[in-house]
């Protein structure tokens, strides 16, 4: 068994790992294997980097030969008793299951148990098409952050080599299946700021400024619009727009920012006890019977579903789940719902701010 040790040329990440546990807690780490089973394939690699408090560094274990696994899989737990959480990329699908399956086959006692898992893929991948990311492997999330790495190869691709360098030993081949596993865990580092877009879907926003905003659109009618700013959890490493059902986001840095349609228009509140209801077809409106009862029977009848609303003439913003209540629709089978923008509602921060929430998420479900 070989062990390398070396400094990475990265003091900081832009993200707030304090939110998870001090950044001196946590150990980054990947693995290399001949394959994707545990009972036909073996570790030859395990690489883990950590935070110094000034550096991060690479500890990697280079097994030689086969039969030195068992070597580098009790290094790597003999480091990792001194972490409290551990990252990884995929490591729940992959890397964790694959090292458990070899503690088992040797009879090791060894375990994740007291680690606290972050893994990055499962925080990003349904969140991958508002990132406009064409798939959530690691390379594409290190791409859409602007990294480049050197090594060209993926990890299916060194399984020959890493045969071929038990068979015969060259320093080419050593360095080149390295340097992959270097990559990985250095591109690793660099991609842990990725969760602050996981933040922004699971974590408070908090309107900052609200306000309403007139324009001319394409056809000459003017139009009005909500343009909300709020502040986010951590501060994004890359800006990204998006837009769906009229709304559109604008996040960069610290702020986002949403620019939502104002309906001024009338719509239609549906009571939901249509028997207690008569329906006046020259008001078009429906009136409860403790109230309507004594009008003229000629003029009145039972409402239904469909005839059971009032009508009332407001600014109304889109919503598609009931946040607030009362909701209004355009017609009965309409499958859109708005609410009214009320004075109330136009004072009220929690409120935007849980709106805001409320966009994102239908942004996430669009696709």
């Amino acid at each position: 068994m070989r062990i390398i040790r070396q400094k990475l040329d990265i003091s900081n990440i832009p993200y707030p790992a304090e939110q998870i546990a001090p950044l001196q807690n946590i150990l980054f780490f990947d693995i290399e294997t001949t394959g994707f089973t545990a009972k036909r394939s073996s570790i030859y690699l395990i690489g883990c980097a950590f935070y110094d408090g000034t550096y991060f560094r690479l500890t990697q274990w280079f097994a030689e030969k086969y039969q030195e696994e068992k070597k580098i899989i009790a290094s790597f737990f003999d480091m990792a008793k001194n972490y409290t959480h551990i990252v990884h990329f995929n490591g729940n699908n992959f890397d964790i299951p694959f090292i458990q399956q070899k503690c088992e086959m040797y009879g090791f006692s060894y375990s994740f148990a007291n680690l606290r898992g972050v893994d990055l893929y499962r925080r990003i991948a349904p969140y991958k098409y508002f990132l406009k990311m064409p798939n959530c492997k690691q390379k594409s999330v290190e791409a859409f952050l602007g990294f480049q790495r050197k090594d060209t190869y993926n990890g299916g691709n060194l399984i020959n080599v890493y045969h071929d360098y038990v068979n015969n030993p060259s320093d080419a081949a050593f360095h080149l299946l390295l340097l992959h596993n270097a990559d990985d865990i250095r591109g690793l580092i660099q991609i842990f700021p990725v969760l602050a877009y996981y933040d922004m879907f699971n974590k408070p926003l908090r309107a900052k400024k609200v306000q309403a905003n007139t324009y001319t659109d394409y056809f000459g009618v003017e139009r009005q619009e909500l343009l909300l700013k709020v502040s986010l959890p951590a501060s994004l490493p890359a800006p990204i727009r998006f837009h769906a059902n009229s709304c559109y986001f604008n996040g960069e840095g610290k702020y986002a920012t949403f620019r939502v349609p104002i309906y001024q228009e009338e719509m239609k509140y549906f009571y939901a006890s249509y028997s207690d209801y008569y329906y006046f077809a020259d008001e078009d409106m429906a009136i409860h019977k403790s109230v309507a009862s004594y009008a003229n029977k000629e003029y009145r009848k039972q409402a239904t579903a469909e005839t059971c609303y009032t009508r009332k003439f407001s600014s109304y913003l889109p919503e598609w789940d009931l946040l607030v209540q009362p909701f209004f629709k355009r017609d009965y089978k309409s499958r859109e719902i708005f609410f009214e923008l009320t004075d109330e509602i136009k004072t009220s921060r929690d409120t935007f701010s849980r709106y805001a929430e409320h966009i994102l998420q239908m942004m996430a479900d669009s696709y």
